[in-house]
């Protein structure tokens, strides 16, 4: 029997979103379809790479202490449009 994986990226919830492009080597988008298809097995859930990478973000910035200490107090930017 296996034991049920805990990602660091646990379910996705739903929310608004904005449309932002980039690029990324082939290995980094291989290696981000590879983790979709992880995410989907962990949590019954398809899902892919474009679906994550907002979350992961989040994630990562989350986590980060010198963005987090850094940005304390700092009024967030103006929304453009």
């Amino acid at each position: 029997m296996s034991t049920p994986r805990k990602l660091r990226l646990g379910p996705l919830p739903s929310s608004g979103s904005t449309k932002l492009t980039f690029t990324c080597p082939a290995s980094l988008k291989a290696d981000l379809d590879a983790y979709a298809a992880l995410h989907a097995q962990t949590y019954g859930e398809a899902v892919d790479a474009t679906t994550l990478i907002p979350h992961m973000l989040e994630t990562f910035m989350a986590g980060d202490r010198g963005f987090r200490k850094g940005s304390r107090g700092k009024a967030a930017p103006p929304k453009s449009g």
